[in-house]
């Protein structure tokens, strides 16, 4: 399997991804079924998952490259400025 350096964690797997969508690759663990790849957080480089190459190939939980969000998903813009001091 020809690894991205990038990863997109969906709904699915969304609970153990610390609320973050969009991963980097840092670097590989291991050898044959024992391999982990090593994500970090694009959003905070501090936050890292060690992941098993063979979740990644689970496209349910994770897709290769930076997804865009389906729009239902989309966070809503709040245009509220009466807080805004003019």
């Amino acid at each position: 399997m020809k690894l991205s350096a990038a990863w997109t964690c969906q709904p699915a797997r969304a609970a153990g991804c610390g609320g973050y969508r969009h991963f980097a690759v840092l670097g590989q663990r291991g050898r044959g079924r024992e391999r982990t790849v090593e994500l970090q957080a694009v959003l905070d480089p501090g936050f890292r998952l060690l992941v098993p190459t063979g979740e990644l190939r689970d496209r349910a939980a994770w897709l290769p490259g930076w997804q865009r969000l389906p729009r239902e998903e989309e966070l809503p813009v709040n245009f509220d400025n009466s807080t805004v001091d003019l």
